[in-house]
């Protein structure tokens, strides 16, 4: 197991070395220019200027020296500096990530239980009516924009029903502390959250339904039925086990995709994350908290996918490391 760890912690660094390099030159290659947006900003746009801010951030530095500063000061985990926030990028990120971790682990839960829940009643009932609800509702949150069906919950459940606050993290100017903060949050976190699990719980419904139908026609199946187990036994021990394999597989892959696709659910509920950073940081060309977001986030995606190998070995022990 140490040795296994090992290996991929390895892997795991020099994928983010090389995710790295392609993110800065990305952002570098973007069109615009930081010091024009601050200088605009604030209101002296002239070539002087322009000139001392550029000075001032390294921006006027040639690109591979202006990438060994980058690249020397991620291996000291020092994620650089925001020129637009004047604040360490890494006090930025700190400040945001809490609450994006919150939603997108929140929305991984939901549609994970759900979807593997709704994909065994459709398994258990194939050929039924009840099956073909789940199957089409399934295709149809799979095939439907996410922001219309934020919009569209925002219109429904909050603004019409009032079930549930319509954006934000927390109820400002209410200065709520302990389990009446808990609460409070917990009911802005209902809609984000469900919205964002949607995708991915008609995914993992279809795909365990799928999965448990073929693994019902198996032929160690056929002889625990022959043996007399009961269908209840033979469903959640043989059947069910076997079946969550390739979705714990495709959860872990999407885990830490779920952290960079908040942003547009984020930027609908104003929910305080870094999704929505990043996206307030491409609009104010600040690179230093876009590259500190993007490194964040490919250093999450490779911790997840290391976490899905140790479940996955753990579900099914006949899987060796590689």
């Amino acid at each position: 197991m140490a040795r296994f760890l090992a290996s991929r912690l390895l892997k795991g660094v020099v994928v983010l070395f090389a995710i790295a390099v392609l993110n800065f030159f990305l952002i570098r290659a973007a069109p615009g220019d930081p010091a024009a947006v601050m200088a605009g900003e604030a209101g002296a746009a002239d070539a002087q200027f322009l000139q001392q801010l550029r000075e001032q951030f390294g921006l006027d530095r040639s690109i591979p020296y202006q990438l060994g500063v980058y690249l020397k000061g991620y291996a000291t985990l020092d994620l650089g500096y925001s020129y637009r926030q004047q604040r360490s990028v890494a006090a930025v990120v700190g400040e945001r990530l809490p609450a994006t971790l919150l939603l997108t682990g929140a929305a991984f839960i939901i549609s994970l239980a759900l979807g593997s829940l709704l994909g065994i009643l459709a398994a258990a009932r194939a050929g039924r009516w009840s099956d073909s609800l789940i199957t089409t509702a399934a295709l149809v949150f799979y095939a439907t924009p996410l922001f219309w069906i934020a919009l569209m919950s925002q219109i429904v459940f909050a603004l019409k029903l009032g079930w549930v606050p319509n954006v934000g993290y927390e109820t400002i100017g209410a200065h709520y502390t302990g389990l009446a903060r808990a609460l409070d949050i917990a009911s802005h976190l209902v809609l984000p959250a469900l919205t964002l699990g949607l995708f991915f719980t008609a995914l993992y419904a279809r795909m365990m339904r799928a999965s448990m139908l073929e693994i019902a026609g198996a032929d160690f199946i056929k002889t625990a039925r022959a043996k007399g187990l009961r269908p209840s036994v033979i469903t959640r021990r043989h059947i069910a086990r076997n079946a969550i394999l390739p979705i714990v597989t495709l959860a872990g892959l999407q885990a830490g995709q779920l952290v960079g696709g908040a942003v547009l659910t984020e930027t609908v509920f104003a929910w305080p994350g870094i999704g929505r950073l990043m996206f307030e940081a491409l609009v104010q060309r600040d690179y230093a908290v876009l590259l500190g977001v993007f490194f964040v986030c490919s250093a999450m995606v490779v911790l997840f996918n290391i976490v899905t190998d140790l479940v996955y070995r753990v579900a099914d022990p006949r899987i060796e490391a590689a």
